[in-house]
């Protein structure tokens, strides 16, 4: 027997009007940490919306795998769309099936591989140039070498610049507003408020900037270079024999660079903070980088080698992941034991999934030992999905992992970074959680260790 919408019990707080908008607003991570101690389906409006939150791992499973074919990309990349237009992350399954057929071999083993050597160079560079014991903006500086990374395996280095600093500037302003937009009202949209103004104007000039480096590369046609630019630029449907126009092109860049530049940046800034407040776990972790990589550079090959770091990222990674992603119902379907209708909004939270004490014993604890086989075994699978899960899953998870491991050990290997006394860091929802601010000290190793 199914239960109808209308018996799904609501979240505590609602206002007239607003709903959960200022809780979502104000402290979403709590908020959506709230939510599974009022059930497995929970109701909560954004203004007058309703939006139906899946709280478990098996509902979320359900939702992003067994019945996704029953679903289309909800709110969140909805209101994207002005952005990245038919993209990976917004596109509707009939174009999305052939774009990322289309795409995939820009992320295979193989392509990861060259762009490896790319991310060890620059993370050299990134760590060659702090001077001991001058604090540092990690949060800041880890943003900057994450977007200009990715930037330089997207194009070649001689038309890079621009894209680089248009990234630099309104990548930020676009994540910064993305959370409002989605828990706010679609008609606030129009108002020309100081958070519509900058999205608007920042997503124009991001826009402009790639559209200006793929022009570039029509103009050069250097067959030479082997870019992901060039790749999508190349690539041919094998059924099809189609390519990408130039504005799906630019629409995939976009969506790469607005999704995996703060994830990236994130999750080395809360890595380096988990590590000043663990040093057994750092100590580990320098043994094994020493035991597997030793004097030289780390190379792609040494990655799959580096276990207990992986622990350590899997467990970053856990605690710090997206608050609020969302799906709409696109054919009627059952969920939890509830029939949803065509239309109906669907949100689920990685980051309280993540955190959540059913699966997660002391889930607030940092502990890679988690991660351990004979520890981890029972857990579900379903319980760990931080690119997501299904025929979504990110398709950069491969890159953002093997950027992530690749510039800890390099900067590991030479620095240890201390915390400045009395600086506390706070935890903010973004398209991941990130710290605030994270100044750090750095200490060179052969004086630390």
């Amino acid at each position: 027997m199914t239960t109808a919408l209308r018996a799904i019990p609501r979240a505590p707080g609602r206002l007239p009007l607003v709903g959960h908008a200022i809780p979502l607003l104000h402290r979403p991570l709590d908020f959506v940490q709230s939510l599974p101690s009022t059930g497995d389906l929970v109701r909560v409006d954004l203004g007058t919306l309703p939006v139906y939150f899946v709280t478990n791992a098996d509902l979320t499973h359900d939702l992003l795998v067994t019945k996704s074919r029953h679903m289309e990309k909800g709110r969140f990349f909805t209101r994207a769309r002005i952005l990245i237009g038919d993209s990976l992350p917004t596109a509707p399954a009939h174009i999305h099936r052939p774009h990322r057929r289309l795409m995939q071999p820009a992320f295979h083993r193989e392509r990861i591989a060259e762009y490896a050597r790319v991310m060890a160079d620059r993370a050299r560079a990134m760590a060659d140039a702090w001077t001991p014991g001058r604090s540092i903006p990690l949060d800041e500086e880890l943003a900057r070498f994450s977007v200009s990374t990715l930037a330089a395996t997207m194009f070649s280095t001689d038309i890079s610049r621009p894209a680089v600093e248009a990234v630099l500037r309104d990548v930020p302003v676009l994540l910064k507003t993305a959370m409002f937009r989605t828990v706010t009202p679609k008609l606030l949209d129009r108002l020309p408020i100081p958070a519509n103004r900058k999205f608007d104007q920042a997503a124009v000039r991001l826009r402009k900037v790639i559209d200006d480096v793929i022009a570039a590369y029509r103009e050069h046609d250097d067959s030479e270079v082997n870019d992901l630019l060039s790749l999508l630029l190349a690539a041919r449907d094998s059924d099809t024999g189609e390519a990408l126009t130039d504005r799906e092109v630019r629409d995939e860049l976009v969506a790469i660079l607005f999704a995996g530049t703060e994830t990236t940046a994130s999750t080395l800034s809360w890595t380096f903070h988990e590590l000043a407040a663990h040093p057994e776990v750092e100590h580990r972790l320098l043994d094994e980088i020493r035991s597997v990589v030793g004097d030289r550079p780390i190379s792609f090959e040494d990655v799959p080698k580096l276990k207990y770091t992986d622990r350590v990222v899997r467990e970053v990674s856990r605690m710090h992941s997206v608050p609020l992603l969302m799906r709409r119902v696109a054919t009627p379907v059952e969920l939890g034991g509830t029939e949803l209708p065509v239309g109906t909004e669907i949100a689920f939270s990685l980051y309280a999934l993540h955190r959540d004490p059913r699966l997660y014993e002391a889930p607030e604890r940092f502990d890679p030992d988690r991660w351990l086989p004979e520890r981890s075994q029972d857990r579900p699978r379903e319980s760990y999905i931080p690119f997501g899960s299904g025929n979504r899953k990110c398709i950069g998870d491969g890159f953002a992992w093997t950027e992530i491991v690749i510039t800890l050990a390099t900067v590991l290997a030479r620095w240890r970074l201390e915390p400045l006394p009395g600086h506390s860091v706070r935890e903010v929802a973004s398209a991941v959680a990130h710290p605030d601010r994270l100044p750090m000290r750095p200490v060179p190793r052969t004086a630390a260790a």
